[in-house]
C-alpha cells in the first residue's frame, strides 16, 4: 500500500522560495512589504507544490482585501435608469473578477446615513476599502472617514475631496468645449439643464459654463438645476422654450433629460436642429437610438470605473498615488447640433 503523502505547508513553500513565512502569508494576502518579483517567486513556487492558503484562514485575514464598498445616494428608481453608473460598476467588476474580489454595493438615502454605513463596514472588516462618489462642496463624508483610516479613492476634482487621492475627469475643459462648439455654429442664446447645485461636479460644470459665455461675449446663458431625471430634464425643456427669449441650443447635464428634452421639442413643434442644438453629456446607446441621433461629450465610463478599481487597490497596498485627471470627455457631433435658422 502507497504511504501517504505528506501535507504541504506554508514552512515548506517559504524555505523553497527563499523567504519567510510571513513574506509568503503577505504574498497571499495582496499587502505591501514584498516586491512584486518576489512576490511572484512566491506564486510560482506554490503552484509547483501544490498549495494554497487555508480558505477559511484566508477569509479571516483577507476579509478586508476580497471586497470593496460602494456606496450611493441616490434613488434607486432612477441610478437603474441612468446608463452611466451601469457602465461605472460594470467598469469596477471587471477588475474585481480579475482579483477574486467582490463589491459591497448599497443606496443610501443620505450622506449621514453613508457615513455610519462606511464606518460599520471598516469597523466589521467587511471592506478593504471604498470608492466615494458624487462628491459634494465641502464633502462631510470626508473628515469622519479620514478619521477612521478608511482606505479610499474619491471620484471628484481633488478641490472636493479633502486629501483622499482621486480619479476624476476634467469637466471644467470639456463644458467650455461644448459651449465653444455651440458658439462656433452661431448659436448666442445657450442654455444649460444641470443636476443638482450641491454635487461638486455640478457647480465645477456650472461655473464653467457661465464663464465660458462670458469669455465668448455671450449673455449669461440661463441655468436650470435638477435631480438628473428625465421628469425634471423635460420640465426644464419646457419651461426654456416656453420663454420668451427661448435658447437657440441647450446643453443637458447626461443623456437621460436630453433624450427627455427631445421628447418634449418635438412635442412642441420645435424643429431639432433646425431651431434648436441639443448636446448631451455622457454619450450612450441612448443617443445613438434616438431621432435625430443627439450629440454628446463621450468619455470611455466603463474604462474610468477600471481606472477608480486599479487605484483603489493602490491605495490599499499603500503605494503612493498622484490624483490627476484619467480623461477629459470629448464632443461627438452627431444630427441634434446645426447652426441656428436665421
Amino acid at each position: 500500500m502507497t504511504a501517504p503523502t505528506e501535507r504541504v505547508t506554508i514552512k515548506d513553500v517559504a524555505a523553497a522560495a527563499g523567504v519567510s513565512k510571513g513574506a509568503v502569508s503577505l504574498a497571499f494576502n495582496h499587502k505591501p512589504g514584498v516586491s512584486d518579483a518576489t512576490r511572484e517567486r512566491i506564486f510560482a513556487v506554490a503552484r509547483q507544490l501544490g498549495w494554497a492558503p487555508n480558505s477559511s484562514a484566508r477569509s479571516l485575514s483577507r476579509q478586508a482585501v476580497d471586497t470593496i464598498g460602494l456606496a450611493i445616494c441616490r434613488p434607486a428608481r432612477l441610478l437603474g435608469l441612468e446608463p452611466f453608473y451601469m457602465e461605472f460598476i460594470s467598469g469596477i467588476e471587471s477588475v474585481l473578477a480579475e482579483r477574486d474580489c467582490s463589491l459591497l454595493l448599497r443606496l443610501v438615502g443620505s450622506l449621514e446615513e453613508e457615513i455610519q454605513l462606511q464606518e460599520r463596514w471598516w469597523r466589521e472588516r467587511q471592506i478593504g476599502g471604498s470608492i466615494l462618489v458624487d462628491l459634494r462642496q465641502g464633502d462631510p463624508r470626508i473628515e469622519p472617514l479620514r478619521r477612521i483610516g478608511l482606505p479610499a479613492v474619491t471620484v471628484g476634482h481633488p478641490s472636493l475631496t479633502g486629501g483622499f487621492p482621486s480619479v476624476w475627469t476634467d469637466d471644467a475643459t470639456a463644458v467650455g468645449e461644448a459651449v465653444r462648439y455651440l458658439a462656433a455654429l452661431g448659436h448666442q442664446r445657450i442654455a444649460r439643464v444641470g443636476g443638482p447645485g450641491g454635487l461638486g461636479h455640478s457647480a465645477i460644470r456650472a461655473e464653467a459654463f457661465q464663464r465660458t459665455m462670458s469669455e465668448l461675449g455671450l449673455d449669461g446663458g440661463r441655468h436650470i438645476e435638477t435631480d438628473f431625471s428625465g421628469e425634471e430634464g423635460a420640465r426644464a425643456t419646457r419651461s426654456l422654450l416656453l420663454s420668451s427669449n427661448r435658447p437657440t441650443a441647450v446643453l443637458y447635464d447626461n443623456d437621460i433629460m436630453a433624450v427627455a428634452g427631445l421628447g418634449v421639442a418635438t412635442e412642441m413643434g420645435v424643429a431639432v436642429p433646425d431651431e434648436l442644438s441639443l448636446l448631451a453629456w455622457d454619450d450612450s446607446q441612448l443617443c445613438r437610438l434616438t431621432h435625430p441621433t443627439l450629440s454628446a461629450m463621450s468619455h470611455d465610463v466603463h474604462t474610468f470605473g477600471a481606472q477608480v478599481a486599479q487605484a483603489l487597490f493602490h491605495v490599499i497596498a499603500g503605494d503612493d498615488m498622484v490624483s490627476q485627471p484619467v480623461a477629459t470627455p470629448q464632443l461627438v457631433p452627431r444630427g441634434s447640433t446645426a447652426p441656428p435658422r436665421p
